[in-house]
């Protein structure tokens, strides 16, 4: 996995400091598509480069990145960090060939996945355990913009300071850790299903805090890899190990 960003590139990505955007076109990025983009771009030079466990090594890194920007009040530190973590995790189910689309729908079908509700009542219910969920009707997202709406329903950003989401998100970081772990060391369809579920509480909590600073992230995730590579431009990416092992975000 090599989508990284040169900090004097961080200001293309995130749209630059306090200045006005113009009006866009609205656009339609499925969250499978964006999946399937990150194969193509980065699946030769992982499988060639990486294991299961520098994947995840990658993915809790730069999370951590986007989490010292909350310290440092940097919002294009966050936010640059957050597209680079969120890539991560999408090389890590393609490694392990776990459709995330599927994997989020099953695990927050329009409500909140412990207590069933949406808004999310679990400080006022305090559910000792999951309740058993169905869906709700047929209005399943698809996009990127469509996951980030429904998040922002069950989860309203109003409900829990930027720090309180960041604390949330590293919390998810490491126990998607801990899943991949326990499966590998006895290869459990359960403990592969717990996978799938931590991967999907990283999304859905990345998404908390995506929501929290108001970030379009389907917009820059569209404007970042429409030409392949955010660096080298190519498909499958052309960045080389040791950049990829030095990168500072």
């Amino acid at each position: 996995m090599s989508y990284h960003l040169r900090p004097s590139r961080c200001t293309a990505l995130t749209g630059g400091g306090d200045s006005i955007r113009p009006p866009a076109k609205k656009l339609k990025m499925k969250f499978r598509d964006f999946q399937k983009i990150i194969a193509d771009i980065y699946g030769q030079p992982d499988d060639r480069h990486f294991s299961i466990y520098d994947l995840v090594s990658n993915q809790n890194r730069f999370t951590m990145r986007a989490l010292k920007g909350i310290r440092k009040k940097d919002s294009r530190k966050i936010k640059a960090n957050l597209i680079i973590a969120f890539c991560w995790l999408l090389a890590i189910a393609n490694r392990l060939h776990i459709d995330l689309d599927d994997a989020i729908w099953r695990r927050f079908p329009n409500l909140c996945s412990y207590c069933g509700k949406a808004p999310c009542q679990c400080k006022k219910i305090k559910p000792r355990k999951r309740r058993k969920i169905g869906r709700i009707g047929t209005a399943r997202p698809t996009t990127i913009a469509e996951f980030q709406a429904m998040f922002g329903r069950i989860y309203p950003p109003g409900s829990r300071s930027v720090v309180d989401a960041g604390i949330h998100l590293a919390e998810e970081t490491g126990e998607i850790g801990e899943a991949i772990t326990i499966y590998l060391g006895e290869h459990r369809r359960s403990q592969f299903t717990e996978i799938e579920n931590e991967l999907a509480d990283w999304i859905s909590t990345m998404f908390g805090l995506v929501n929290s600073i108001n970030f379009d992230l389907e917009r820059d995730v569209e404007r970042s890899f429409k030409n392949g590579c955010h660096i080298c431009k190519s498909t499958p990416c052309k960045c080389s190990f040791s950049y990829i092992a030095k990168f500072d975000s």
